[in-house]
């Protein structure tokens, strides 16, 4: 007569003596149980007593039963545990002797922790930092966290330093997801010379062997003309320039960023909105003769 997990608890018993009786509802234990004879109707029922309804950063941190989810960006991935104030669990401040005997505890705690644990927290302290100047979305950041814990197991970290190998880890992660991130705007956030940034970015795609796709050029047309603050039309335009090249197959080989900015720089001229090469050179970070080398390309094969 026992019944496992249901939706339908609007049950009675079965018995003829008992129908007039109600059924009562032991929520702690779980079950639905007879009124009249005790009988067990259901068991094991989901425990709908609490219900989370906050709708506000407050309310979720008020009424939320469990501590935050498991992220590969933190060194401990979060499931560490934290010698808090000094309080006891009703509240009352601990006596003079005991808060000594939890402030050696922490100290021995501080100084238990392994090296790479420590390299770790530096190193993702770096990430969030770099996260924050180039505005990078939470998955990306958490998959160049899992770039940098491959990174560390495979002990590539010595004779290199961790400034460069977090940044190069987290423009391939940028490459996955295509996030439009050149090295140049990953080497001035992370403060590393772009040569070095370069060097450890092919090691680390050797050894473990990543397979990093090419960035999406119209990714860059969008990223350059919100800079400069461009008409939407000239955005449009320069897509449709963008689709025509790939037609003529003429952006083989060539840098995207740069194809981008000289799409961009032909629909000014057309749609008669003044930009020099140079403020594209300076928002793109590439030379004003490539972009004025792609520009004389696109033109002579679209005939424009």
């Amino acid at each position: 007569m026992v019944e496992n997990i249901s939706d339908d608890y609007d049950v009675k018993c079965q018995l003829d003596t008992c129908k007039t009786h109600p059924a009562i509802t032991d929520s702690e234990r779980g079950e639905i149980v007879c009124g009249k004879c005790g009988l067990i109707l259901v068991q094991n029922m989901l425990d709908t007593s609490y219900q989370n309804n906050g709708y506000t950063q407050e309310d979720f941190v008020k009424l939320a039963r469990t501590g935050p989810r498991i992220s590969l960006t933190m060194y401990d991935k979060g499931l560490s545990t934290v010698i808090g104030a000094n309080k006891d669990s009703s509240g009352n401040v601990l006596s003079s002797k005991a808060r000594y005997e939890f402030n050696r505890l922490r100290t021995w705690d501080q100084r238990s922790k392994s090296r790479r644990t420590a390299a770790l927290s530096k190193a993702f302290t770096l990430l969030h930092g770099m996260k924050t100047k180039l505005g990078i979305p939470d998955n990306v950041v958490e998959n160049a966290a899992y770039i940098y814990r491959k990174i560390s197991g495979a002990k590539l970290t010595r004779g290199r330093t961790m400034v460069s190998l977090v940044s190069a880890s987290l423009y391939a992660a940028c490459r996955k997801d295509n996030i439009p991130r050149t090295l140049d705007d990953i080497a001035v956030a992370g403060n590393v010379e772009k040569r070095i940034l370069s060097r450890d970015l092919r090691t680390i795609i050797k050894k473990l062997e990543l397979n990093l796709n090419q960035y999406d050029t119209a990714s860059f047309i969008s990223k350059i003309s919100n800079n400069m603050n461009l008409k939407e039309k000239t955005k449009r335009d320069a897509f449709e320039i963008l689709k025509l090249c790939e037609n003529e197959r003429i952006t083989a080989g060539k840098h995207p960023v740069a194809q981008a900015a000289a799409s961009l720089y032909i629909s000014c001229v057309l749609n008669g909105e003044k930009m020099s090469q140079k403020r594209f050179a300076v928002e793109s970070s590439i030379s004003g003769v490539t972009i004025r080398n792609r520009a004389v390309l696109i033109k002579k094969t679209l005939k424009l």
